[in-house]
């Protein structure tokens, strides 16, 4: 038994480690910019830009001078550029000018589509990304908006030959928007159009015309289905499109500039000569294009590159304003939210939740050698986050259409000024600023195989978060609908909290945030005034134990065996709490409490004595590993969603649903909380292509 229960142990503390390597995995696969980074989570406009143009699409030095007057076009705009590469097996959302000339003098980069990045990634190659590729890393990032200069289609004689780009494919599965000139002349433009429809893609032309362009030329004969006006028309059809969760992207086809279309015709001719020629030499499949750009650029002695470069540029100022206007629209929805969402608890939005919590700095340092040299300098990457369990929260609350009042603790240090820049969309207005502390911080040194070397944490910032402090917020607190704890504080704030929820029948949440912090509450009889917890396995075992419950020797390994013990586990914390959410990471999420109607009731409780208490089970969503970037935040995102699909008076299965759905788009997002997120991203009546596990219902005896 003994042996077990150190195995048991082993399993927790290989958990922690486990999410640090499969963290740093991810990261050595995937690396945005910190420009990007931090554009994204202040919703900021951001570009995506493929590499492909750079690598593949143009002669050294244009490629390069086009690749950085792209930048600054999207710059001189408002929004933020993040070209896409790889490097050295490494996909990179956002360049260094260093990076751009390597990709633009490299003479062995690849061509990489979707089908190439397994093996470019695992022989650590480098390469330009083409617009399946781009596509790919921009949605992972959470980028909706990408520019091109033209797009793959249906190769002459495709419906023979089945050369048809990835591009199309991608464009039907990945919800991207693509702003390019159209599609290449030297294609089958009205199969590629057939093709599209088939993939279910949004395509529009942008301008008052609805004719479809074919890259050097505002016409190709054919019309697209639809059309748009400017950046605002543009921004609201991918709105309307992301908010529907298709899971497909959108075409807007931009026409060449007036000025350059004149040439249109020379470069037609030089285009079909070029055809002709790649057919006499077989040229066949990725080499096609590349080839005939060439011949048409000698054949019109370079005027095909200045309305290549001509066209792009359009391009970009086109799709950047669009993005600009995207990012604008989704803000004013987000402040719509906060001062009309729904629900009978919404009249308030300000003081409607309050959080009392930790915020954190952490900073990642990835060894790059095998060997760590001590007393020297070692080369090694360094990447930047900010977390905190109620920051965490806060901020997905703060998303989800409500304003919650954040109550926490930071120097007056730099570190302070960083995480409360990077937490301007949220209200920190009860974050205390201390000159004689530090903000928390955590270093965590990590091998170049991707284990954990060393971890420092400098938290005692947590403990000046008193009950004196939180006090001065009485009133806010006597008035929200919902208090959240995170074990971070101190366990007198969290009796004092509690004294006040017993005195006035606050309801309050209690996150645990760790094994240990978990038996904060259950010290005293503080946490009979608690209304719902959400701990994992692990936590909930730590608070029976504390109460003097017989806890199982072994941890359970089925999830059969988990659902029993959780539910079991629980049962003693309901006689006080009305509801524990026990997370089960990848198996999902397990509700106990009130029965109302074959569901969990998690709507405040009613003074009701006599309750009948069942549990239900929850599959978590799929998500596989390749889309998996971070874990960190995931459990954090589900509980911010739950509390807000309770704060809008919605039906259990729908706040479950909403947890879920913002969990998935954390462990898909570099960010605790994904940027993207949005109410209408986790509405499950606006997630039309979902399928919904089936829950499981127990009754508890």
């Amino acid at each position: 038994m003994k042996i077990l229960k150190k195995a048991c142990a082993l399993i927790l503390r290989r958990g922690v480690s486990s999410y640090q390597s499969t963290m740093c995995k991810k990261d050595s696969l995937f690396r945005v910019h910190p420009s990007v980074s931090q554009a994204l989570a202040e919703n900021k406009p951001v570009v995506a830009l493929e590499s492909t143009i750079i690598t593949h699409g143009m002669p050294y030095p244009y490629n390069l001078s086009t690749a950085k007057e792209v930048e600054a076009i999207v710059r001189a705009e408002g929004a933020t550029p993040a070209t896409v590469g790889i490097i050295d097996g490494e996909i990179r959302v956002g360049l260094s000018s260093e990076e751009l000339d390597h990709l633009a003098q490299c003479k062995s980069s690849m061509k990489v589509s979707r089908r190439d990045l397994p093996y470019v990634i695992s022989q650590g190659l480098s390469g330009g990304t083409t617009v399946s590729a781009t596509m790919i890393a921009a949605h992972r990032a959470g980028i909706p908006v990408f520019v091109t200069g033209g797009i793959g289609g249906v190769h002459r004689d495709g419906e023979n030959s089945l050369d048809i780009s990835s591009d199309l494919t991608e464009l039907g599965r990945t919800p991207t928007a693509v702003v390019s000139a159209g599609v290449k002349s030297i294609l089958d433009i009205g199969r590629t159009l057939e093709f599209l429809e088939t993939q279910g893609v949004c395509v529009a032309t942008y301008g008052a015309s609805k004719h479809f362009p074919a890259f050097f030329s505002p016409q190709s004969g054919f019309t697209s289905p639809h059309h748009v006006c400017n950046p605002e028309d543009a921004a609201k059809l991918i709105a309307s499109s992301l908010s529907l969760g298709l899971q497909s992207g959108v075409l807007l086809a931009v026409p060449i500039p007036e000025e350059y279309a004149a040439t249109g015709q020379l470069i037609e001719e030089a285009i079909q000569a070029a055809v002709a020629e790649a057919s006499a030499k077989d040229v066949r499949g990725r080499d096609v294009t590349p080839f005939i750009l060439q011949k048409v650029n000698e054949l019109t002695q370079g005027k095909s590159l200045r309305a290549n470069i001509a066209l792009i540029h359009n391009n970009a100022k086109i799709g950047s304003q669009i993005a600009c206007a995207l990012s604008k629209q989704m803000n004013e929805r987000t402040l719509k939210n906060y001062k009309h969402h729904p629900g009978k608890h919404s009249s308030n939005s300000e003081t409607d939740i309050v959080i009392i919590g930790g915020i954190n700095v952490d900073f990642i340092a990835k060894e790059k050698t095998k060997t760590l040299h001590l007393g020297q300098t070692n080369p090694g990457s360094v990447s930047q986050s900010f977390g905190g369990v109620g920051r965490n929260i806060a901020d997905c609350l703060s998303r989800l259409g409500h304003k919650p009042l954040f109550l926490s603790a930071v120097g007056a240090d730099s570190n302070g000024d960083a995480v409360l820049n990077y937490c301007k969309h949220m209200n920190t207005s009860g974050v205390a600023r201390l000159e004689d502390q530090n903000t928390a911080t955590y270093l965590v040194i990590i091998t170049e195989s991707g284990e954990l070397s060393h971890g420092l944490g400098d938290m005692d910032i947590h403990h000046q978060m008193t009950e004196k402090y939180v006090s001065q917020f009485e009133d806010q607190l006597l008035s929200a609908s919902l208090v959240c704890l995170d074990g971070n504080i101190p366990v007198s704030t969290i009796s004092y909290v509690c004294s006040l929820a017993k005195k006035h029948n606050l309801n309050v949440w209690y996150e645990p945030t760790d094994t240990e912090k978990a038996r904060k509450p259950f010290l005293s009889d503080a946490w009979k005034s608690l209304s719902y917890s959400s701990p994992n396995l692990a936590e909930l075992y730590t608070m029976n134990k504390t109460l003097g419950v017989t806890t199982p020797e072994v941890m359970p390994r089925t999830l059969d065996e988990m659902l029993s013990v959780a539910v079991a586990l629980s049962r003693p914390l309901l006689e006080h709490l009305h509801c524990v959410v026990v997370t089960l990471g990848a198996h999902g999420v397990l509700l106990c409490g009130e029965h109302d109607a074959d569901k969990v009731s998690l709507q405040p409780r009613r003074q009701k004595k006599n309750r009948r208490l069942c549990a239900v089970h929850y599959p978590a969503l799929t998500a596989t590993p390749e889309e998996i970037i971070s874990v960190s935040g995931a459990g954090d995102s589900l509980a911010g969603a739950l509390m807000a699909g309770i704060l809008h008076g919605k039906d259990t299965d729908s706040c479950v649903r909403m947890g879920l759905l913002a969990a998935r788009m954390s462990l898909a997002s570099p960010h605790p909380i994904a940027p993207t997120l949005f109410l209408d991203s986790v509405d499950p009546n606006k997630i039309h292509n979902q399928n919904w596990p089936k829950p499981r219902f127990v009754w508890i005896d």
